[in-house]
C-alpha cells in the first residue's frame, strides 16, 4: 500500500507537471477526509506521509480554546479547555495530537484523493503562472491568438498560461485571427479564484516605448532617451528623443537606414504612423518641433495658464491641426501645454485684442492715460505685478519715462496690489495648518470659497483638480483624505 502511494504521486506529478510534494499533500488531505468520514461526530485529523517510504501515520487533533470565547462554540470532540491545556504547558491556539488508526489507501480514499489532487494541481499551476510572469510585469510578452471576441483577445502564452487583451487595449482597426502570433505589454497580474488573470495592452504608450528599446539599441543602452511620447493607438504617435552624445543623431538613429527601424515598429502596430522629433528643454521650441510637419510662423507663450497661441500660414492650417485635430492634440499631449492653432491673420487680430484689453486694464487700475498704457503694452508688460516689482532702473530706461514718473507708477501699482490682497478671501487657520498645505495653495482655494478644512473635505478629487489646475491625482486625494481625518475621530 505504501508503494502504491508513491507510485500515484510519481505518475500524477509527471503527467500534470506538478511537484511530487504537492501530490503527497493532496493524498494527505484525502486520507484526512476519509478518516473524518468514519466518525459520527466531527473531529480534526492530521495525516503525515513519509516521502521516502510512502508510510503514513494518522493523528487526532484538539485545539486549545477558551470556552468563554463567544466567537467559538466549544466542542470537546474538537477542542481542549484552556484550563486543561495550561496544566500541560499549552496556550490558546496550540494543538494536542494523539496517534489513531489509519484508514487504508483504498478505492474511496483514492477517489477523494483524485478530487483533492485536481484542486491542488490547479492551485499549484496558478502559483506557477504568477511566479513565471511576475518578473515580466511591465514588459513585452508574446503569445498565440487563441480566441477573438467582442470583449477582447485571449492569448495562449504556453505552459497552460493565458493572457487577455481587453477590447479597449486593442488597436482600433487591427484585424486579428486565431493562430496569429502577436506581442503586447503586460500591465497587470490579477489573482482571482479561477486563476491569475494576465492583462496585456497593445494600445498603451509603454508598448511603443518597449518596441523602440528593442529596435533601437541606442535607446536600450540609454545613449538615446525618449523624453516624451503621445499616442493615438494604431493611427499616429509622436516621440520626442534626446541624446547627450554629440556624435549621434537621435532622430536618424531611431528612424534607421532608409526608415528600417521605425518601419518595423510601425508594422508591429498595424501601420501606425510615428513622428520622431527632437526634444528641447525650451517649451516653445519643443512645441515648434512637435507641430511638424506643419511650419510655425509665430508662437505666443502664456506661462500662467500654460497655453500657447500658434500661428501658421493659411495653407499650413489644416496640416497643423491634422485630421480630427489629431496633430495638435498629440503635440499638446507631448508638450503638456494647451495649444491654440490659428492663422497668422487670426493671431494678429487676437494679439491686437489682447493688447487693447491689457491697455484698458492699465488705464482703469493705474488711472493713467491711453498713451502711457500703450507704452507699457509696447514694452511687453502684462500685469500690475510686473510693473510693481521690476527694478526701477529698468523702467527708467524706457525713453518716455523719468525717475519721478517710475516711482509714482510703481507706488500706485503696489498700493492697488496690496488692496486687492486685503480684499481677497483669506483661508482660515485650519486650512493653513493642515498637513501638506502651503500658503499659495491655501490662497488659491480661498479665492474659490474653499476657506477651511471642512470645505476641502467636501470636495472630490476631480473637483479639487479643476479648482487648482495642475495637480497630480495622488496629491489631490491625499489632501482630501487629510481634510477628512476629523470625520473618523
Amino acid at each position: 500500500m505504501n508503494k502504491q502511494i508513491l507510485d500515484v504521486a510519481k505518475t500524477v506529478s509527471y503527467e500534470m507537471d506538478v511537484s511530487k510534494e504537492v501530490i503527497l499533500e493532496a493524498i494527505e488531505a484525502a486520507l484526512e477526509m476519509a478518516t473524518k468520514r468514519r466518525h459520527l461526530t466531527p473531529i480534526d485529523v492530521r495525516v503525515s506521509i513519509d516521502p521516502e517510504t510512502g508510510a503514513y501515520s494518522t493523528f487526532r487533533v484538539w485545539t486549545v480554546v477558551n470556552p468563554d470565547n463567544e466567537e467559538i462554540e466549544f466542542d470537546p470532540e474538537l477542542h481542549l479547555n484552556l484550563e486543561d491545556g495550561q496544566a500541560k504547558g499549552l496556550k490558546e491556539g496550540d494543538t494536542v495530537e494523539e496517534p489513531m488508526e489509519s484508514v487504508e489507501f483504498g478505492r474511496i480514499a483514492a477517489q477523494t484523493a483524485k478530487q483533492v489532487i485536481v484542486q491542488k494541481v490547479r492551485e499549484a499551476k496558478r502559483t506557477k503562472v504568477i511566479e513565471a510572469y511576475s518578473d515580466k510585469l511591465n514588459q513585452l510578452i508574446a503569445g498565440m491568438v487563441k480566441h477573438v471576441s467582442h470583449d477582447g483577445i485571449v492569448l495562449d502564452l504556453g505552459d497552460n498560461a493565458e493572457a487577455i487583451i481587453p477590447r479597449e487595449e486593442m488597436l482600433p482597426s487591427e484585424s486579428v485571427r486565431s493562430g496569429d502570433r502577436i506581442r503586447g505589454y503586460l500591465y497587470e497580474i490579477r489573482p482571482e479564484a479561477r486563476g491569475p488573470q494576465l492583462f496585456v495592452s497593445r494600445a498603451c504608450k509603454e508598448m511603443l516605448m518597449e518596441l523602440f528599446k528593442i529596435e533601437v539599441p541606442e535607446i536600450g543602452e540609454e545613449v538615446i532617451e525618449i523624453k516624451a511620447l503621445s499616442r493615438d493607438p494604431g493611427v499616429r504617435s509622436k516621440v520626442a528623443v534626446k541624446t547627450n552624445d554629440g556624435r549621434i543623431d537621435p532622430i536618424g538613429a531611431c528612424v534607421g537606414m532608409r526608415g528600417s527601424r521605425v518601419q518595423v515598429i510601425s508594422n508591429e502596430l498595424n501601420g501606425e504612423r510615428i513622428d520622431i522629433i527632437l526634444w528641447d528643454d525650451n517649451p516653445a521650441q519643443l512645441t515648434i518641433n512637435a507641430m511638424a510637419p506643419a511650419e510655425v510662423a509665430s508662437i505666443v507663450v502664456d506661462e500662467e495658464t500654460k497655453t500657447m497661441d500658434i500661428a501658421v500660414d493659411p495653407e499650413q492650417l489644416s496640416q497643423a491641426i491634422g485630421r480630427g485635430g489629431q496633430n495638435v492634440r498629440l503635440a499638446s499631449a507631448l508638450t503638456g501645454w494647451t495649444l491654440n492653432v490659428m492663422t497668422v491673420e487670426e493671431a494678429e487680430k487676437k494679439g491686437q485684442a489682447d493688447s487693447e484689453k491689457t491697455q484698458k486694464m492699465f488705464m482703469n487700475k493705474l488711472d493713467i492715460d491711453e498713451e502711457i498704457a500703450a507704452i507699457f503694452v509696447r514694452e511687453g508688460f502684462g500685469s500690475l505685478e510686473e510693473i510693481a516689482y521690476i527694478p526701477a532702473e529698468e523702467l527708467a530706461n524706457i525713453e518716455e519715462f523719468d525717475e519721478e514718473i517710475v516711482a509714482a507708477l510703481q507706488e500706485r501699482a503696489k498700493e492697488i496690489l496690496a488692496k486687492q490682497e486685503a480684499d481677497a478671501p483669506q483661508p482660515d487657520e485650519t486650512l493653513l495648518q493642515m498637513r501638506g498645505m502651503d500658503r499659495e495653495l491655501a490662497n488659491k482655494l480661498a479665492a474659490k470659497k474653499i476657506k477651511s478644512m471642512e470645505n476641502l473635505a467636501d470636495l472630490g478629487v476631480e473637483e479639487l483638480i479643476d479648482i487648482v489646475g495642475d495637480m497630480p491625482k495622488e496629491r489631490a486625494a491625499e489632501l482630501i483624505m487629510t481634510a477628512r481625518e476629523p470625520w473618523f475621530e
